[in-house]
């Protein structure tokens, strides 16, 4: 084992250290010193808070906040296997299609229990 081989991994971790310390440094140097006090208040469409910022979200939030992210990551999965089509032949097509029927099976549930429907 060569230590010359981990030169580019040491020089990347050292840029990258040097590279936060100098924009932590600038950022100290150049911010301002007085601030003004409605720069320092909180902003939440123009007016102040009027409820708690720790109050109770609905459930179907949550859900359709999952269901976005399950659907986000299929077209991630979707296009690498689109493009390698070829490559996968008939056994990929299947394995998709059974990763695709998975995911119909999981939104059907999330249509059932009624996450997608706002009131």
């Amino acid at each position: 084992m060569n230590l010359a081989n981990y030169l580019p991994v040491l020089l990347f971790i050292l840029v990258g250290l040097a590279v936060g310390a100098l924009s932590l440094g600038a950022g100290a140097l150049l911010k301002p010193h007085k601030p003004d006090p409605a720069k320092d208040s909180p902003y939440e469409c123009g007016f102040d808070a009027f409820e708690d910022a720790r109050m109770k979200f609905d459930v179907r939030y949550y859900l359709v906040a999952i269901l976005f992210i399950l659907f986000d990551l299929e077209i991630a999965f979707l296009v690498p296997w689109a493009v390698a089509l070829k490559a996968v032949g008939v056994i990929g097509f299947g394995a998709v299609l059974i990763f695709l029927a998975i995911l119909v099976v999981g939104f059907a549930y999330e249509w059932k229990k009624g996450a997608l429907n706002w009131e």
